[in-house]
């Protein structure tokens, strides 16, 4: 009786044939339309990827003191990391907060800790990216306010604020307002950027935590730019043009295991996204049908059994962004399993992005594996695959019809499902958890005690004793007028920020105006 041929697939499970040996169409060189093989004809042979770790921990002077090492060990940009009372629009003194301040990443209640987390660091001169959400709109505004007092023209401020609100409704779940007045605060923002802050992008559109979810790539892929194409559209009836705008639309990626699938995965996000631009939207500019994207480590593929493994998965991950042509990226670290990156662990991974920059030779020339029958028959394969799910959201009416439906969150429950199976049931093999199992070494773990809490709680108290109170109460009810209205939001939650109004006065002002969202479960 004859044995039934192993089927072989990607970590998404699409099939892989035994054989790939015929080309699937003549592509256009790196930085020609449609993108596919890269949005610049040099890539890194011009200018290498920014090297940005995500950071971020208990209070911002211990924060602030991480990024100066950083800084220093040759990391080219910051990247944020806030706790979760912060994402959440809580104080560090709200009860909410209990037991929660610093844990995550860096406790920010006011303009007080912006100043202290960027102290001595120049913002006209290093570029920052702020990992929230929610209330993005106020942490930028406590952002720009920094620049103000540093002398920094905002014009010279460069940097990627997160702000995707969809796929906070999608995957990661911290949300404070609905739907809709969320989007007018994203969409508030990208307005106000396109005025005033030329070279900062005012939202990264991200799949990285729709993969973190348990998506498949395709998922991912398909989710992400329709988010993209659903937040064009709310600009778009905002009355802006739409090359005003789109060229600072940023994207945020997953980097996972599957080297060539995510290889795949980037290559079809740019021509997928080119594409919409330029026949959805009818946008004239390159610079708005360029995908530009930042790409992370995969932190659901890390594993607490065995963490020096996490090294190589983070290096195999990060070879697969920059082979897919990312303009910026952070490489996880080995210990995050378990807790925060601590100092060791997170020199490693920066040293990751440096071997890879520096000795490798993949900068050399751009698209290095462009041509290759394999790739090009799975990033055609990906392409379709995505563009079925846009089309299917689409019909639904856009993402947010399909969110309030439960369509992508049931999608990725299902994924994530058949995943976890095939990993309990040996069907795909983990090293070190179900196969090649063996001790554990010990590591060193970064610890954050409640002392963050304590600290900032009286940070808090101090502050409000010795502001204009009145001022700020003056600022907050401005506020809470113009989220009555239609006016863009940006204006007034600077006036807020600069009296020194918390964030969470400004977001319960807010939420005062929109009420807060609560998921209803979809079976």
């Amino acid at each position: 009786m004859k044995t039934a041929e192993r089927q072989f697939t990607t970590i998404s499970g699409v099939p892989i044939d035994p054989l790939y040996d015929q080309p699937v169409a003549a592509l256009p060189a790196p930085g020609e339309f449609p993108y596919t093989r890269g949005i610049h004809r040099d890539m890194y042979r011009g200018k290498l990827w920014t090297m940005r770790q995500f950071s971020g921990f208990a209070t911002p002077e211990e924060t602030n003191r991480r990024y100066h090492y950083l800084l220093a060990q040759g990391q080219t940009g910051l990247s944020v990391a806030f706790d979760l009372p912060t994402l959440m629009g809580y104080d560090a003194d709200h009860v909410m907060s209990l037991g929660e301040v610093g844990k995550c990443g860096a406790s920010v209640c006011s303009l007080e800790d912006m100043e202290i987390l960027f102290h001595g660091i120049p913002l006209g001169d290093v570029t920052v990216s702020m990992t929230i959400n929610s209330p993005a709109s106020v942490l930028w505004a406590m952002y720009l306010a920094v620049a103000e007092q540093q002398g920094v023209d905002w014009t010279r401020l460069s940097g990627t604020l997160q702000n995707d609100i969809l796929k906070e409704y999608i995957a990661q779940k911290e949300y404070i307002f609905p739907p809709r007045p969320s989007m007018r605060l994203v969409t508030d923002t990208i307005e106000f950027g396109a005025r005033h802050t030329p070279k900062f992008n005012p939202i990264s559109i991200s799949g990285y935590h729709i993969r973190e979810a348990g998506s498949t790539a395709v998922q991912e892929l398909a989710f992400t730019l329709r988010d993209g194409m659903e937040y064009v559209d709310w600009a778009l009836q905002r009355g802006m043009a739409v090359d005003d705008f789109a060229p600072r639309l940023s994207f945020f990626f997953n980097a996972h295991s599957d080297f060539f699938e995510e290889i795949a995965k980037y290559r079809a996000a740019r021509k997928i996204w080119a594409l919409a631009m330029r026949d959805r939207y009818g946008s004239r500019s390159e610079r708005s049908q360029k995908l530009r994207f930042h790409a992370q480590t995969a932190g659901c593929s890390l594993t607490w059994q065995q963490p020096y493994n996490n090294v190589v998965r983070t290096a195999l991950q990060a070879m697969a962004a920059v082979l897919g042509g990312a303009q910026s990226l952070h490489t996880n670290s080995l210990d995050e399993a378990y807790a925060l990156p601590g100092e060791h662990a997170v020199t490693i991974a920066l040293r990751t992005q440096q071997v890879l920059a520096y000795e490798s030779g993949i900068p050399n020339t751009p698209d290095p594996l462009g041509g290759s029958y394999f790739l090009e028959k799975l990033t055609a394969d990906t392409e379709d695959a995505a563009n079925d799910y846009i089309r299917r959201i689409d019909r639904m009416g856009g993402m947010i019809p399909a969110i309030e439906a439960g369509f992508p969150q049931t999608e990725i429950a299902a994924a994530s499902y058949r995943y976890q199976r095939e990993v309990e049931e040996g069907e795909r093999v983990i090293v070190g958890v179900n196969r090649f199992q063996s001790p554990d070494p010990p590591i060193e773990l970064l610890q954050i005690d409640e002392s963050s809490g304590h600290h900032q709680s009286a940070k808090l108290s101090a502050l409000k004793q010795r502001r204009d109170n009145q001022k700020v109460r003056k600022n907050l009810d401005a506020l809470m007028r113009a989220a009555e209205g239609t006016e863009n939001t940006m204006p007034y939650i600077l006036d807020a920020v600069r009296s020194y109004a918390t964030l969470g006065e400004i977001c319960d002002s807010l939420r005062s105006v929109f009420g807060t969202y609560q998921e209803t479960a979809h079976l």
